[in-house]
């Protein structure tokens, strides 16, 4: 089998997850790396933290692949003694090249979303949002439970899928109620309200929801009777983290149909800036 160049391993990633899905706001693709330079070892990470960076650095990789932008907003400078400075300096010396697939992957077919509804074992799956010009694609995920269980046991099982954190999974709602139709929305997903609504979803589950969106939606729920959407709301890191193993293996497998082979390694780690959790209720 022949190795990958990075303009190889790129391209098979802007065919999964193409970048004119992306917002208009988001900074996505390769960041750092030279076109031509080989690839055989990629890593993936939800956030290019200095740990992570390290990390798949330590393994060999050629390539880091992560969902969260490093430079969103516009820096003057990648100086090293600064830490987004240090972080490209260490790729860059290092010879590992690094992407990011933002909001392009949390609308691909396949991404963020699809990772998380199928994650809890969601089926005949639509977009939430879908994207103008491709009816498959698009911002979160509407789905069913087959069979029908408790709001509780969805929560147990969403707390299964995703990697431990301090945040756990927060329910809003009767912890005894029977749900089946559910809409997913990897990282903050509180904008969307409107969309949940309009979609006649039991549960919503999604990450970052803030004390007055989430109050509101409850109040309206309870106003216009049945309380629902009732909420499952978990860390944002810990919502994307599932679509990682899918990529990896996405990517290894369309290279290896072109007889390219690269090995991939899934960081199994989320930077959930929380490092503890004292007090409070578990039900």
């Amino acid at each position: 089998m022949m190795h990958a160049t990075l303009a190889s391993a790129v391209a098979v990633l802007d065919r999964l997850y193409p970048p004119d899905l992306a917002e208009e706001w988001d900074a996505i693709g390769l960041v750092a790396g030279d076109p031509a330079q080989p690839v055989t070892r990629v890593a993936f990470a939800v956030d290019p933290t200095l740990k992570a960076v390290q990390q798949a650095l330590d393994w060999g990789a050629d390539l880091l692949v992560v969902h969260h932008p490093l430079l969103l907003r516009p820096v003057h400078s990648v100086a090293a003694n600064t830490f987004k400075g240090a972080i490209v300096h260490r790729l860059v010396k290092a010879g590992c090249a690094l992407y990011t697939a933002h909001t392009n992957a949390d609308a691909a077919r396949g991404g963020v979303a699809d990772a998380l509804a199928q994650g809890l074992g969601l089926v005949d799956l639509r977009p939430l949002v879908p994207a103008a010009d491709r009816p498959d694609s698009g911002l979160g995920r509407v789905g069913a439970l087959d069979p029908v269980i408790t709001l509780e046991a969805l929560a147990v099982r969403l707390a299964g899928v995703l990697p431990p954190t301090h945040h756990g999974v927060r329910v809003a709602g009767d912890l005894a109620a029977e749900v089946q139709k559910v809409a997913v929305v990897g990282g903050a997903g509180d904008s969307l309200f409107d969309a949940v609504r309009r979609a006649g979803v039991d549960v919503y589950v999604t990450a970052d929801l803030r004390h007055h969106p989430a109050l509101e939606a409850r109040e309206r729920a309870v106003f216009d009777g049945g309380g629902r959407p009732f909420l499952l709301d978990v860390s944002h890191a810990a919502s994307e983290w599932a679509w990682l193993g899918r990529a990896a293996d996405e990517l290894a497998r369309v290279l290896a149909a072109e007889g390219i082979r690269v090995e991939t390694w899934v960081n199994p780690e989320v930077a959930d800036p929380w490092t503890a959790r004292i007090g409070g209720v578990t039900r």
